[in-house]
């Protein structure tokens, strides 16, 4: 009975996983562009959960909203000002300023914030659930079930609808699509609003359950490159299957040879899956 509540808790935790490196695998699917900064908006969105809460007595749906909103803004500000200029240049100018965003982002939230570990105040979600023997924290339930929710509505955004269509037009041909009428500026800017938004919002259902600092983001950035690889660059619906793995493996893990060894393990089946799989579980040959 414990390994199975080590095990929904560990698919809880990789459905977060798999929201928020579903923005990371857009934003490489349309652009290939690599986003170092992205476990930032994740821990940026936590922040912004914790004001929404403490400043404007927000509920759940409020500060999860507000760290969207927010997150979704900066994204599309962040690709005005910068990716769209570093786009014409090598990919070595590509990498750094994303990397140099991640810094600045994380050092910035240090001097505001301070080093210190916070945690979200005590919200409707506290408390526990017995179902069937286990027991599940109410955040952690809920968190879990919202992210695969938003997961698969982003997935049902680029697959089932005109704008999904329009972005995944910028990615295959940006020249053809401006053609077709499609402005591929807007859609790429879009495409960093949506993957800052997910993140965002990622980060304020992560906020509900687990403490942080600003030096969280760093963690959350190699979550999500190892989650992206895993599904397949480019597939939501592949970051997942993914992060659900993930999340599972590291709970087992943890369980059976402590909390130290769980970065281990996933990494090491992560390399060994790459070694049969490079395009990984989803994505093309």
């Amino acid at each position: 009975m414990v390994l199975l509540q080590v095990i929904v808790g560990g698919l809880l935790l990789g459905a977060i996983y798999a929201l928020f490196s579903s923005g990371l695998t857009l934003i490489w699917g349309m652009m290939n562009f690599i986003n170092f900064a992205h476990g930032e908006f994740v821990m940026l969105g936590m922040y912004v959960a914790l004001l929404a809460v403490l400043y404007l007595g927000g509920g759940v749906i409020g500060f999860g909203a507000a760290a969207a909103l927010v997150l979704f803004l900066l994204g599309i500000v962040i690709y005005l000002a910068l990716i769209r200029h570093v786009l014409r240049g090598p990919m070595l100018s590509q990498i750094l300023s994303t990397f140099g965003l991640a810094l600045l982002l994380r050092y910035s939230a240090f001097y505001i914030f301070s080093a210190n570990f916070v945690s979200l105040p005590q919200t409707s979600l506290a408390g526990t659930l017995k179902v069937g023997g286990i027991f599940l924290p109410v955040a952690q339930l809920v968190a879990g079930a919202v992210a695969v929710a938003l997961t698969l509505a982003l997935h049902f955004l680029l697959t089932r609808t005109n704008v999904g269509s329009r972005l995944l037009a910028v990615a295959e041909d940006r020249s053809a699509a401006m053609l077709m009428g499609i402005r591929p500026d807007r859609m790429q800017a879009l495409a960093w609003g949506l993957s800052a938004g997910a993140a965002g919002i990622a980060g304020a259902l992560m906020a509900t359950a687990y403490p942080w600092s600003p030096s969280v983001g760093e963690t959350f950035g190699l979550i999500a490159f190892v989650t992206v690889a895993l599904g397949g660059f480019g597939s939501v619906l592949g970051s997942l299957y993914a992060g659900l793995i993930i999340g599972l493996i590291e709970a087992i893990s943890a369980f059976w040879l402590g909390a130290i060894y769980k970065d281990i393990v996933v990494y090491g089946l992560f390399v060994a899956l790459l070694w049969f799989r490079p395009q990984g579980l989803m994505g093309k040959a």
